[in-house]
């Protein structure tokens, strides 16, 4: 596999985006940590991109100190960040602070200033799928472009190519009315900029809203479309936990599934994703759904076209559905009953 040569680019994600419409999802994570196909967090694959192209530096921007993603990161070493020199770095605002993304950066200017690379990636957290950036990056030197950006289905992606240099120029050069997100200040400062346009043709996943977020974890339910993500010749990374193996006991039943270590089965689950550490119990029924870390499902519940938060608890005989075009979300820690509505 080919890498780049030591110091040439300097990453950056972007984990300050906010998507109102992810709600209870993000009520205590930021975008970039939220649980994805049983097992990743949506920053895995950038920063999995990242680490396979050869990047040995990487800074993470956002707008306070989330316990789950620095948690989930911790010093980088399952994507080679663990180092003496480069490393990961992670950059928050005073918590005192409202959240504007031109504050984090006058902040931190002098990692920009000072770091010994000749190029800067910004790329936001929530891609899932491969982004070829060292491709990217040789079409880039090969063009004399200032600014590479990436394209997808003839869409224009969040992910800039440009030198360290002009991205100092452009941190000198703020105007103090700046969008609340550090891809916002990039868009806006390069809008009159003409870009040098690299065409991504590997398959992606935009998560811009509850609803493609749940649609995308359902699409990997097709194995031709999770082959396309995760790429053996290009693993995604993620912080690993030694689980036992899932255990189905006499009346469990699953199809077209992922079902993560650690879980205890004894219903019937379609199409539906089940994480960490989830256990289910006798004549339940999932359909269609997502369910994350640690929750436990009664007996006789049914659930169809609904995101459970980790660490729920569903009381025996509980009945919850919705649809794919609007699913319901059932919030982080809750204990649902039998007559939830």
């Amino acid at each position: 596999m080919d890498r780049l040569e030591n110091k040439q680019i300097l990453g950056v994600i972007d984990a300050t985006t906010h998507i109102a419409s992810l709600g209870q999802l993000t009520l205590n994570r930021p975008v970039a940590s939220l649980p994805f196909a049983g097992r990743y967090r949506l920053i895995d694959f950038m920063l999995s991109n990242m680490a396979h192209a050869g990047i040995d530096s990487v800074g993470v921007f956002s707008h306070h100190v989330h316990n789950s993603l620095k948690g989930h990161i911790g010093s980088g070493k399952v994507w080679d960040l663990d180092r003496k020199n480069g490393g990961l770095f992670f950059y928050v605002q005073n918590e005192h602070e409202q959240e504007n993304s031109q504050l984090i950066l006058q902040q931190n200017q002098q990692f920009f200033i000072r770091a010994p690379y000749q190029y800067v990636i910004i790329a936001p957290s929530n891609i899932v799928g491969r982004v070829p950036i060292l491709e990217m990056f040789k079409q880039h030197k090969a063009v004399n472009a200032e600014v590479t950006q990436a394209v997808y289905l003839n869409e224009a992606l969040p992910i800039y190519l440009l030198k360290r240099q002009y991205l100092v120029d452009l941190l000198a050069n703020q105007d103090i009315n700046q969008p609340n997100s550090l891809i916002g200040f990039i868009e806006a400062s390069l809008q009159a900029t003409k870009k040098n346009l690299y065409q991504i043709d590997e398959q992606l996943l935009i998560i811009d809203s509850l609803v493609s977020y749940y649609v995308s974890n359902m699409r990997l339910l097709v194995l031709d479309n999770w082959e396309s993500i995760f790429k053996k010749a290009y693993p995604v990374l993620t912080k690993t936990k030694d689980e036992p193996p899932a255990k189905y006991l006499f009346d469990a039943d699953v199809t077209s599934s992922i079902i993560a270590n650690g879980c205890i089965i004894d219903g019937k689950i379609t199409s539906s994703i089940v994480s960490r550490g989830v256990q289910v119990g006798k004549n339940t029924t999932i359909r269609n759904s997502i369910i994350m870390p640690g929750v436990t499902i009664g007996k006789g519940c049914v659930l169809d076209g609904v995101i459970v938060d980790k660490d729920v608890t569903i009381e025996a005989g509980a009945v919850l559905k919705q649809s794919a075009t609007q699913p319901r979300v059932v919030p982080k820690g809750a204990t649902i009953y039998k007559e939830w509505k």
